[in-house]
């Protein structure tokens, strides 16, 4: 048994604590025992979504509770440098974001870590995953739904047999409405057209990635639809439940109907939580309402599950493999959506692969660095549907203003630049954008672009003519031998021109053989 580890989430209607201890069942399978959890309104998103700022008073407040939160898990001999604060949609999009974490830093000794939608999706993944083990349900065996509405986003995810096709960050949450309905709507009426008429727009986007009438499991994530679970729902297992459709739709009527007070009596939830309430449930009804499902799965869990189970993946390999997998299936459904050549993207992305794996020890990454290589092969043609001319610039744009499951923004840029050197005349160590970033982002960029670069020059026909190639550091020679009969000329015309940067940088001459 290792020593308890806590989760602090400041959220957009609250902050929130959870203590937990990891056990381990063997070497690979560990299990988390929730030892403690606590939750207190603050009205950060109900500042930010109006004001664009988090307030003095709002930011004392939240000093207090984190206080508040520190004495308590020193009981259980966590310090405050042990534990991990996350800042989700309202710190990330508030103006002050710099200056309340450092305050908060200041004040209370914890370091906030402010993460943006699509780590958000990722760790509502991990949490999910975990609690459907405990019931008979399993995302690979159906096409899925993972669905959480909060204050100040829309998390969806959209899994094909247990394959990420989809993983979207929606600026649609349930204060932004509230405050869009009071200023500019007012009516019940308006507020169901409003958030029908958004999700309709959303829905043309999702149809491009699966076809939502072939969704046979619909996952709502949240705390006010684990209420209605309380209420209408059956429980399938400790932390799962489910609810019938009709009942839950019958619900969500009869909701609308109560005012705030009402909601505070009938489901003992905070003020904050009751002004919200009618919206959330009326948000998750239009999204279950473009599928065909007869029931919602609702798990008992949240962000903050997601962050302790990814710390404990990273010593499962198994697991690692997986979100690997996921993220991978992603870029690839992100490269059919720009009818991108996937049998290029392949090839080219097994040949960087294998080049990756014989400078291994000078390429000096990790598995993470391994995997964004493969990311930037799958998708650096995508941007030939723009125009084949300066494609690599297209295929930067697309790479940074998409999203793909399990890679942060940072990721998004380091995969967009290398993209972009992927056949630019243009060094990456003369690119201004890359002199920003910080040096170890520029080393992984200059290092993978030039594997990147020599790969491609290997396919220069499309015709991936080599399948048994091989690569391996000779002396101070890379020597790429091809076990075939085929014409080279080509690839090493192809090579002559691109493999400059892959001999400054790693300092070896290429042999095509």
């Amino acid at each position: 048994m290792q020593k308890p580890q806590a989760v602090i989430e400041i959220g957009s209607t609250g902050i929130r604590l959870l203590v937990a201890e990891i056990i381990e069942t063997n070497s690979y399978e560990k299990k988390r025992n929730i030892l403690d959890r606590s939750e207190v309104p603050a009205g950060i998103g109900r500042d930010v979504f109006t004001t664009g700022s988090i307030s003095r008073e709002t930011l004392l407040s939240c000093l207090n509770i984190l206080n508040r939160f520190g004495e308590q898990i020193a009981a259980w001999g966590i310090s405050k440098e042990e534990t991990t604060v996350i800042g989700t949609s309202a710190v990330r999009e508030a103006n002050n974001r710099d200056p309340f974490v450092d305050r908060v830093k200041v004040k209370t000794g914890f370091t906030v870590r402010v993460i943006d939608g699509i780590e958000e999706n990722r760790l509502m993944y991990v949490a999910v995953r975990e609690c459907l083990k405990d019931g008979s349900l399993l995302i690979q065996e159906r096409n899925s739904i993972i669905l959480e509405i909060t204050g100040g986003s829309t998390e969806i995810m959209l899994m094909e047999k247990g394959h990420m096709v989809g993983a979207h960050s929606m600026r649609l949450g349930t204060i932004l409405i509230d405050e869009k309905i009071r200023t500019v709507f007012g009516s019940d009426q308006d507020l169901r057209q409003y958030v029908e008429e958004y999700i309709q727009t959303t829905k043309r986007s999702l149809k491009t990635e699966m076809n939502l009438h072939d969704v046979h499991q619909f996952i709502a994530v949240g705390g006010d639809l684990k209420i209605a679970a309380l209420f209408t729902g059956k429980p399938i297992s400790p932390f799962l439940w489910e609810i019938d459709r009709k009942d839950f739709e019958k619900l969500v009527e009869e909701v609308q109907r109560y005012t705030v007070e009402e909601c505070i009596a009938h489901f003992k939830l905070s003020h904050n939580d009751a002004q919200t309430f009618q919206i959330s449930l009326l948000t998750y009804q239009k999204f279950i309402a473009l599928t065909d499902v007869k029931s919602i799965i609702v798990p008992d869990t949240s962000l903050r599950e997601g962050v302790i189970l990814s710390q404990m993946s990273d010593d499962n390999p198994n697991l690692r493999s997986e979100f690997n997998e996921q993220i991978i299936t992603s870029a690839y459904t992100l490269l059919r959506k720009y009818q991108g050549d996937e049998r290029h993207a392949q090839y080219v992305s097994q040949l960087s692969l294998k080049i990756y794996d014989s400078l291994i020890e000078e390429v000096d990454g990790d598995t993470h660095t391994r995997l964004l290589l493969e990311v930037s092969a799958v998708l650096h043609d995508i941007g030939m549907l723009i125009r084949a001319k300066d494609h690599n610039l297209h295929s930067k744009y697309i790479i940074e203003h998409s999203e793909i499951f399990g890679l942060t923004h940072d990721d998004l840029r380091i995969v967009g630049a290398i993209a972009k050197f992927h056949r630019s005349s243009l060094q990456p160590q003369e690119d201004p954008e890359v002199h920003l970033m910080p040096r170890p982002n520029r080393m992984c960029i200059l290092k993978l672009s030039a594997i990147l670069r020599l790969a491609d020059a290997l396919d220069r026909s499309h015709q991936q003519k080599f399948q048994k190639l091989t690569a391996k550091i000779e002396r101070d020679t890379l020597t790429i031998r091809t076990n075939s009969h085929a014409q080279l000329n080509l690839e090493q015309l192809a090579i002559q021109e691109k493999g400059d940067l892959f001999e400054n940088v790693f300092g070896y001459k290429i042999v095509l053989l």
